[in-house]
């Protein structure tokens, strides 16, 4: 696999130095696009030429384009059909949305399928032939279970943020995708980690492939400010309210689980803000709703599961806040990344609780930096639970059902010990669990037994993780 490397330096960045089309320049001058990023600017022209190409690049620097440029100009002096597949349905969208900017003017008509919607209207968007079909993996199969969509014209095929289709399980379906589409056809893969499991899929199924990676993995972004509190898992809500005075901008506060997102989203409205929550127990009209009215600041504060951690562009969002640390540290990088976005400033500051130092540890080897601690300020009163929000509960596609295991919004099996997912401790690859703990085992042999265990110190521990007391207490 040839490799390209950038660190985001050119000069005379253009998206006119690319072999673009002409029209599609134009449609780019009309929305304002005229530097590309360093993956567009490495992407765009091999895919332009018909290579093969693995895109490895942090979540925010533009992929979607970085595919969808080279998609439509090849389209249109060709005939056949782009499949584009992505891990959720919020990306699917985001993703239609891209194309209808710059496709649909020049006659690229799109089909979206994903789960939450009826079939019907998605099996009469097939039947009008078009050019684009965006799909998360289950809603696809669904449809080729049923014969009501055809791969053999697929003459490109893009899998986006394929690491995270991995981590929710999708494999056995990406791996029924690729038998289906012809053998004669330019894929592109982009994804924000390399893993096994994605070389794999590169080396066997794809031809000679660029491999174009922009930054090393784990990179965050630039202008993003990160820092840490420790915190007692019963102060996290003062100090939230407190930090929603210090910091008056829009807000994406980040939870493990779809509970503990509709808890701390009452929690916020009861703090006189206004605030809506994103997680797998809200329908896609309620998704789409929340998503919507947090961009055009009906809403200040977002709280969300991982399933917004990934590809969803959302401008301006001054704090992202981590109520619940990932359980993954290369989340943690997805996370913050929805902050000091386009070279704007953003700022991160995570909750860790007494016993996740190792958490940090993690993190901080991933991203190779040392994150501050700051000292708890003091906190204002605890307030009143308040009432649980009325939670509106469906029948999900079959995109979760083609899954091979039951997951939460995140991708991750669902817990089934205690009130919390953040309350188990995890423990060491080395050694046996507890008898009697309750523990869930993965899926994923690489990762079974989860972590070294938070619940005692080390020693030699970094005393930056001492165990706080709130002032004023």
């Amino acid at each position: 696999m040839d490799t390209t490397t950038s660190q985001g330096e050119h000069s005379g960045s253009s998206f006119r130095n690319l072999g673009i089309a002409p029209s599609i320049l134009t449609m780019l001058d009309k929305l304002s696009y005229t530097t590309p990023t360093p993956i567009q600017r490495e992407a765009i022209a091999p895919a332009i030429e018909g290579k093969d190409v693995v895109g490895i690049a942090q979540t925010g620097t533009g992929k979607t384009l970085a595919f969808g440029i080279p998609v439509i100009q090849r389209l249109l002096a060709q005939d056949g059909r782009a499949l584009i597949v992505v891990p959720t349905r919020e990306l699917a969208i985001q993703v239609d949305e891209t194309f209808q900017k710059v496709g649909a003017p020049l006659g690229i008509r799109t089909a979206v399928l994903i789960g939450g919607h009826p079939m019907r209207p998605q099996v009469d968007a097939l039947r009008r032939n078009p050019r684009v079909v965006v799909a998360t993996p289950g809603r696809l199969l669904d449809h080729m279970e049923q014969k009501t969509v055809r791969l053999d014209t697929v003459c490109m095929l893009v899998l986006d943020e394929a690491d995270r289709m991995l981590d929710m399980g999708f494999l056995p379906q990406i791996k029924r995708v690729l038998a289906e589409v012809p053998a004669n056809r330019q894929s592109m893969l982009f994804s924000a980690t390399l893993s096994a499991e994605i070389l794999t899929i590169a080396t066997k199924t794809m031809k000679l492939p660029l491999r174009i990676e922009v930054a090393p993995q784990g990179t965050t972004a630039e202008r993003v400010t990160q820092e840490l509190f420790i915190v007692r898992r019963d102060d996290k809500p003062r100090l939230l309210e407190k930090l929603l005075v210090d910091h008056r901008g829009s807000t994406l506060v980040f939870t493990r689980t779809k509970h503990g997102a509709s808890r701390v989203a009452s929690q916020v409205t009861a703090m006189g803000h206004t605030a809506t929550e994103i997680h797998s127990n809200r329908s896609l009209n309620q998704r789409k709703a929340a998503l919507a009215g947090f961009k055009t600041g009906r809403y200040r504060v977002l709280v969300a599961t991982d399933i917004v951690a990934r590809g969803i562009d959302v401008k301006g969002v001054e704090l992202v806040v981590n109520f619940d640390l990932p359980e993954q540290s290369s989340d943690y990088v997805h996370r913050i990344g929805r902050t000091a976005r386009a070279g704007a400033e953003g700022h991160a500051i995570s909750f860790v609780l007494p016993e996740q130092r190792h958490d940090i540890r993690d993190i901080e080897r991933l991203i190779k930096k040392q994150l501050s601690v700051t000292p708890l300020p003091a906190l204002p009163d605890a307030r009143p639970t308040p009432p649980r929000r009325p939670e509106t509960t469906y029948s999900t596609s079959r995109n979760a059902a083609h899954a091979p295991r039951r997951t939460s919004s995140g991708g991750r099996p669902y817990r089934s010990s205690g009130p919390s997912s953040t309350s188990a401790p995890r423990h060491s690859f080395s050694s046996p669990r507890p008898a009697g703990s309750g523990a869930r085992t993965s899926s994923h042999p690489s990762r079974s037994g989860g972590r070294p265990s938070h619940s005692g110190g080390r020693p030699g521990s970094s005393n930056r993780f001492s165990h706080p007391r709130s002032p004023g207490r």
